[in-house]
């Protein structure tokens, strides 16, 4: 058999096995009626649900899709909505589906741009398109390298923008998210912004040392923190020309009992809220597992490190010092 032809079936048996898994968990939840908790947000005031909606999860979907998965999250107590510019149509399909109870959830946006003028016309963009007149927190997105946060914070960056819609009424918190613990811990020292969306994940931190430095640097600077990857397991092997989960670009932690463990583990840190996958099915499942929340014991988060060995991290591994 061909190397190429392999990858395939691979991919194609692997999805099959996912849906079986992930299918029995999903008909389980629709008959689960526990609300999901909520933490306080740093030194905001505000409460959030444990995990959020993240707009991956509605692009490219139906808007009669949207509606109700945005109406089922909300109604299992989802306050916490997360999107952004740069996810495709998610901003234009959760705009119309979050409007019946826009008054009641915590609106995150973000914008990749680092120049004020370029941020504030993004920022009135996105607030066109979710059908609203501020956002409850606004953020630096994806900042990676050194230079993404001097420029925003630079005269004439996007920091600006933000500061000017504050001022306005536009925004009311002040965030920033990254993918490097270089760029995150300098962006705390930086400026007091009020929240750091951040992957903090099971394998990350067994295999590369990534991330529990920004927990603790924003915990010491009063920040919220918020999460994103914590259903990540490795990366997808070269070569795979068809993911069975396409809205993964790293490859999920799928058998429920594992899934259940990394976002407990994640949620089992100091953090706020978590962000899960945009596949359907993994978001159903954090959906369940947030509902009946327990932190991890002591054995579990053992057992997720020896699990986590030889895992191939979705991020640089970091010194040890």
């Amino acid at each position: 058999m061909r190397r190429r032809d392999f990858l395939r079936q691979s991919a194609l048996a692997a999805s099959l096995v996912a849906s079986q898994r992930l299918g029995i968990l999903s008909q389980n939840l629709h008959a689960a009626s526990t609300p999901i908790p909520k933490r306080p947000l740093g030194k905001t005031g505000v409460q959030l649900s444990l995990i959020g909606l993240g707009g991956v999860l509605v692009m490219d979907t139906e808007q009669a899709f949207a509606n109700n998965i945005v109406a089922e999250a909300y109604d299992r107590g989802i306050n916490y909505f997360d999107v952004a510019p740069s996810y495709g149509n998610a901003e234009e399909r959760l705009g119309p589906a979050l409007a019946p109870y826009r008054k009641n959830a915590f609106l995150a946006c973000k914008t990749l741009k680092r120049d004020r003028a370029a941020a504030r016309a993004e920022l009135e963009q996105s607030l066109h398109r979710l059908r609203t007149d501020y956002f409850d927190l606004y953020q630096l997105h994806a900042l990676t390298k050194l230079e993404d946060l001097e420029q925003a914070l630079a005269p004439s960056g996007a920091l600006e923008t933000f500061l000017e819609a504050r001022q306005a009424g536009m925004i009311r918190f002040i965030g920033f998210s990254a993918h490097s613990v270089e760029a995150a811990l300098a962006a705390i020292d930086r400026f007091p912004f009020d929240t750091v969306l951040f992957p903090i994940n099971w394998v990350l931190y067994f295999q590369a040392n990534f991330g529990p430095q920004v927990i603790a640097h924003a915990h010491a600077n009063g920040l919220g923190c918020l999460a994103i990857k914590a259903m990540a397991k490795t990366t997808w092997p070269e070569g795979l020309e068809k993911r069975p989960y396409p809205k993964c670009w790293y490859q999920p932690a799928d058998v429920p009992e594992e899934a259940a463990l990394a976002l407990r583990f994640t949620l089992s840190e100091p953090i706020t809220a978590a962000v899960p996958p945009g596949q359907p099915e993994l978001f159903r499942l954090a959906l369940a597992v947030a509902a009946s929340f327990a932190p991890l014991t002591a054995t579990e988060r053992e057992s997720l490190k020896l699990r986590s060995t030889g895992l191939k991290p979705i991020f640089p591994r970091l010194g040890t010092a």
